[in-house]
């Protein structure tokens, strides 16, 4: 069980702007604001808040930004609704694509989707072109220190209820049934493992592959989806 996921693009690249680390900010200041709204505000008891301050802390959001993302999505702040909409679409040489988006103007969201992905040679398609060719999991990846048995950290998300693990870089991709995804992460913490970051993603069943020419297109298309503010994630069937 594998797939390539893009979160907000440039988490792992290095020499980060003033600019492009406030879009990042941005883009998590959303999920945690619809987290908060669909959830309450307290990540104590909000399982999907709590996954989505985690992953902005991850990239060192500032907490005052945290705290106002929340206070956006309990109602204490005013601002305008987001919500958060999944557009199915093609890219260069064919290639299934999912790409989450928050937004509190779809037709605005969707009418810069379709620019972006005409001039790389794709198009957003109608809900149900794509969506058959993946299905939603839990992911967690857990850090492996390079001093441990990735076998023996691997039986114990296997222990602790793991459908499928990816080994690579240091880092075990652990993956989950949809509804078992906090019980899963609840134990390896508790195991003492080091979560990287935990969330719901989408996996392909059926994967396609791209020659050299069509591969550099399409990170190409990556990397100006990326840089819309809207996009949140992006799942292929790579």
């Amino acid at each position: 069980m594998s797939g390539h996921s893009h979160w907000a693009g440039i988490k792992h690249r290095k020499g980060i702007n003033d600019a492009k680390r406030a879009k990042i900010f941005t883009k998590h200041g959303k999920l945690i604001t619809i987290a908060a709204r669909d959830g309450g505000g307290n990540p104590d008891t909000n399982f999907q808040l709590r996954l989505a301050i985690e992953r902005a802390r991850l990239e060192n959001m500032p907490k005052e930004n945290i705290d106002r993302a929340i206070k956006r999505g309990t109602g204490e702040l005013k601002g305008d609704a987001i919500e958060e909409i999944i557009y199915e679409a093609y890219g260069p040489g064919n290639v299934a694509m999912l790409i989450k988006t928050a937004t509190d103007n779809k037709n605005r969201t969707v009418g810069e989707l379709k620019s972006i992905l005409s001039k790389a040679g794709g198009k957003v398609v109608p809900n149900g072109s794509v969506s058959y060719l993946f299905k939603q999991v839990g992911e967690i990846n857990v850090s492996v220190p390079e001093n441990s048995d990735p076998y023996e950290i691997e039986m114990k998300a296997i222990e602790a209820g793991a459908e499928d693990t990816i080994y690579s870089d240091n880092t075990l991709v652990v993956f989950t049934k949809i509804e078992e995804l906090q019980k899963v992460q609840e134990h390896l913490e508790k195991a003492g493992l080091a979560i990287e970051n935990a969330g719901l993603v989408y996996v392909p069943t059926q994967k396609t592959t791209l020659d050299d020419s069509a591969r550099i297109d399409y990170e190409r298309l990556l990397e100006t989806l990326d840089d819309q503010d809207d996009v949140q994630e992006i799942y292929d069937n790579l």
